[in-house]
Parts: C-alpha cells; sequence; structure tokens
C-alpha cells in the first residue's frame, strides 16, 4: 500500500503496520474463494477479535482499544483494501455494540460489552424495514411491555450477519407517537427469532444479509438499552459514526482498485512502451489518485472532530457520499484500465466495481446524504475550517 495515508502517531503506524501485514497475509489468500462460494467467514472474525481489532474506538475500560476514530478509520481502510466483507462486517459489530457502549448502565455494560468487544460475540443491527429504509421512524416493528419482558413483533430487513451473530442491536416502537422507538440488545438464540434465507447480492457475497423475524420474542426489561423512546436518539448518533466505517470500507476498497490498476499498467505494453507512460491512461490513473487522496482527507477531517467532542453529523455525511462515490469511480475506471482482463474474474476489479456499488445504498443512500448536507446548511449556514488537533 503507498505510503502516503495519514497516520497520527508512532502507535497509529505501527498499528496499521499490523493490520496491514494481517490483511496481506492472512485475509488476501482466503477472499476469492470466499465471494465466489458465497462463504460467511466467521473465523476471520474470530481473528480479528483475538488481534484486538473489533473494539478499536471504545474505551480500554469498557474492553476496547481506547484509540481514536482516526486510528480506528485507518485500520477499516486497510481491511476494506483487501477484504471489503470483512471491512463492511467490522463497521457493522463496532456500530453493533454503540448502543450498550453509550446508552447501557454500567451494570449492564459490565455484564454484555467485554465479550461483545473482544469478538467473542458478532453483533448486528437491526434498524430498517422493508418499508422504512431510510425512514426509521417509520417503523412497525413493535415491542410490547408485559410485565419484567418485552415481546417483539415484526421484521427487519438488509440485517448484515443476519442468522450469523451472535447478537441483535434491535430498534422497536414502544409508544404509538412517531418517534416512541426503543433500542433492545437481543440475544440471538431467543426464541421466536428466525433468519430469512440470504439475500442473493451483486457483491459483498461472503457477507451474509438477511431479514430477520420477530415473532413473539421475548426479552427481559433489563435489555433495554436507555430510557424508553431513546432508541431514534440511539440510532441516528450510532449512524453518524456508522457512516465514517463505511467511508473508510470505500476508500480502502478503491485504494485496492487502484493498487490493481498501477501494478497492470506498469506491467503491459502497448505500442513499444507500458501503458502508464501514455498520457492518456496516466491522466485516468492520477484523477484515482486524487479522488482517494481527497476522499481520505474528509474522512480524517470528520474522524478528528469526532474525536474532539465536536459536531460532525454534517461532515459525517460528506464524508460518506464522497468516498462511496468515488469508490464508484475508482472501481470503474479500474475496470477500463484492465481493458477485457479487468472484466473477468481472472482479476480483482471486477469484484471491486460489484462491491462498490452498495457503498452508495446502505448507511443511508448517498440521496440522504444529500438531503443531510442540505439541511445542515439552511439550520447554520455553510461550513467553515475548524482547527483539530491531528
Amino acid at each position: 500500500m503507498p505510503a502516503s495515508r495519514l497516520l497520527p502517531s508512532a502507535e497509529a503506524v505501527d498499528l496499521i503496520a499490523l493490520v496491514r501485514d494481517l490483511a496481506t497475509h492472512e485475509l488476501a489468500p482466503l477472499v476469492a474463494t470466499a465471494e465466489r462460494d458465497e462463504e460467511f467467514p466467521r473465523e476471520v472474525f474470530r481473528l480479528l477479535g483475538r488481534a484486538g481489532l473489533l473494539g478499536l474506538p471504545y474505551p480500554e475500560e469498557q474492553g476496547g482499544g481506547g484509540l481514536p476514530y482516526e486510528v480506528y478509520l485507518q485500520v477499516l481502510e486497510e481491511i476494506g483494501a483487501v477484504w471489503s466483507s470483512v471491512g463492511v462486517g467490522t463497521s457493522v459489530h463496532v456500530l453493533s455494540c454503540f448502543g450498550l457502549a453509550t446508552a447501557g448502565t454500567e451494570e449492564q455494560r459490565q455484564r454484555w460489552l467485554p465479550d461483545m468487544l473482544g469478538g467473542d460475540l458478532l453483533g448486528a443491527y437491526c434498524l430498517s424495514e422493508p418499508h422504512a429504509g431510510s425512514d426509521p421512524a417509520a417503523m412497525t416493528t413493535r415491542a410490547r411491555r408485559t410485565g419484567d419482558d418485552y415481546v417483539i413483533t415484526g421484521a427487519k430487513a438488509w440485517t448484515t450477519h443476519g442468522g450469523q451473530a451472535d447478537f441483535y442491536t434491535v430498534m422497536a416502537r414502544t409508544g404509538d407517537g412517531r418517534n416512541d422507538i426503543s433500542c433492545f440488545l437481543v440475544p440471538a438464540d431467543a426464541e421466536g427469532l428466525v433468519a430469512d434465507p440470504p439475500e442473493q447480492k451483486m457483491g459483498l457475497t461472503g457477507s451474509t444479509t438477511a431479514t430477520m423475524r420477530f415473532d413473539g420474542v421475548r426479552v427481559s426489561a433489563e435489555r433495554r438499552l436507555g430510557a424508553e423512546g431513546d432508541g431514534l436518539k440511539i440510532a441516528l448518533a450510532g449512524l453518524d459514526a456508522g457512516r465514517l466505517g463505511i467511508a473508510a470500507v470505500a476508500t480502502g476498497l478503491a485504494q485496492g482498485a487502484l493498487d490493481q490498476a498501477v501494478a497492470y499498467a506498469k506491467s503491459r505494453e502497448t505500442f513499444g512502451a507500458r501503458i502508464i507512460d501514455h498520457q492518456g491512461l496516466s491522466f485516468l490513473l492520477a484523477d484515482m489518485e486524487a479522488g482517494i487522496q481527497s476522499a481520505r482527507a474528509m474522512l480524517l477531517h470528520a474522524a478528528r472532530l469526532k474525536d474532539q467532542g465536536l459536531p460532525y453529523a454534517r461532515e459525517a455525511s460528506i464524508a460518506k457520499l464522497v468516498a462511496t462515490d468515488t469508490a464508484m469511480k475508482v472501481t470503474t475506471d479500474a475496470v477500463q484500465v484492465l481493458g477485457g482482463y479487468g472484466y473477468t474474474r481472472d482479476f480483482p476489479v471486477e469484484r471491486y466495481m460489484r462491491e462498490a456499488k452498495v457503498m452508495q445504498i446502505f448507511e443511508g443512500t448517498n440521496q440522504i446524504q444529500r438531503l443531510v448536507i442540505g439541511r445542515s446548511l439552511d439550520r447554520g449556514g455553510a461550513g467553515r475550517l475548524v482547527h483539530v488537533e491531528s
């Protein structure tokens, strides 16, 4: 990988080097077969958990790594550059821990969070519904209080790790008001919780995506995170962080595609010269590099705002929008650089192109990101450069 990535400290340099080595030697040999056969790489997540990579942005006292979000996102980028399904899965797992880590009681965190952050338990996040993807407040899944328990009934669509996870962070309606939504930590073995057959997807075929059915699933009230009605607030706050995770994976995916394109352009000759020496193609590669560097800079700027406790929702949407649109363009151009070979499965760029498309859709479509950014401008005017320590 290029040495131009921005790293904030010597400790981070060492961590990124470790992750890059792990991705190159442990993950890369498995990717093509797992994606071709649509095999969920559960053992890979156990490996990442043992390496301490599934809880990096959470406090050490909670069992996490205690690292800045900026560093965690660079870890995601390294993983995403080699295996997007695992990068997305890591981001989703970290998101699924958010509700407990930020809204759970001290007793709840001590009881469940160490195994979640340590990677012994793999998480999933249940927010979207078949008719309420971009409008979570329109959800119909309901949690009805019965004594010391809640009974959850409904369905959650597009659940990453659906049917494979050990726990599900679930948003469900607990009242009749539009925002009367609460958050629950549901174990995978809860009676009445069933996964539909996995979706047959264009890309990320090593990542299982399924609709989860809640047929009268009974969970103890002690598994509610935060107060009744706090669920939507928890969900939206988590999505800001989750959008940065997807932006990091998309940036890594674009980088991986560019690496393949440059290697091919340096080895392939036409008209007596390497194709990278032809100005038309070298300019295309230069634009790819400029796009990736711009996406990375926006991503890290948003992360630094988050790390200093400053508002970053607008910047998270911009980072997600820019990084995923860039990934789509870069992977498409990488296929073009390789020509006919790029359209075959002999090279991974065709897979990168298929994987990039969904990055523009999940964690809020890029049309939703533009809506978020536009509303933010209406409320607070245009963004200004905020000094953050790097």
